[in-house]
């Protein structure tokens, strides 16, 4: 457990968190046309986790969810080419017209990051939950303080009239 928690770090990460957050976005709608993607964004979105994590603003509790929703995002858009006829893998783009957003294109590469971001996420979270950080905020709700235990006290023997004492009273 640490001491107090510093206003002026929780307010940095409080208003560096949208930020990041936004460039994650912008990673991940950009990557399947440009550098960055799903693991690009998935490690942003870590990077915000941690940080949130490490001062106590957040805990690490969502990790399996995360991991496995993303391994099944991901494992049922890469077989979806083949139930279409395509080969493994392979991209269905979509488009749509918007009336104020003009053409709009997406596809199935699209989930597929959505699926890895959910992975690399997942991934940060329990490598904090591994180390041990939410532990630095204290115990969890869900997990009773740890009992430290004092010297240990022989229980009373049953039948006391049978007790002899060895000791000629000294203890």
């Amino acid at each position: 457990m640490t001491g107090e928690r510093s206003p002026v770090v929780e307010l940095g990460v409080r208003a560096a968190s949208p930020l990041a957050i936004l460039v994650g976005v912008y990673l991940l709608f950009a990557g399947h046309n440009n550098p960055g993607g799903g693991f690009a964004a998935g490690l942003v979105f870590g990077a915000v986790v941690a940080l949130r994590t490490v001062i106590g603003m957040q805990r690490t509790d969502l990790a399996v969810p995360l991991i496995a929703g993303g391994v099944v995002v991901a494992a049922l858009v890469s077989i979806a080419g083949s139930a279409w006829g395509d080969v493994f893998l392979d991209q269905q783009v979509w488009e749509v017209t918007a009336p104020v957003l003009g053409k709009i294109k997406s596809g199935t590469a699209f989930l597929f990051d959505l699926g890895v971001t959910a992975i690399v996420v997942g991934l940060v979270m329990a490598v904090l939950d591994g180390l041990g950080a939410d532990d630095l905020d204290g115990p969890s709700p869900h997990q009773p303080a740890p009992v430290i235990a004092g010297p240990k006290v022989a229980a009373p023997a049953a039948d006391t009239e049978d007790v002899v004492d060895t000791t000629g009273g000294q203890a």
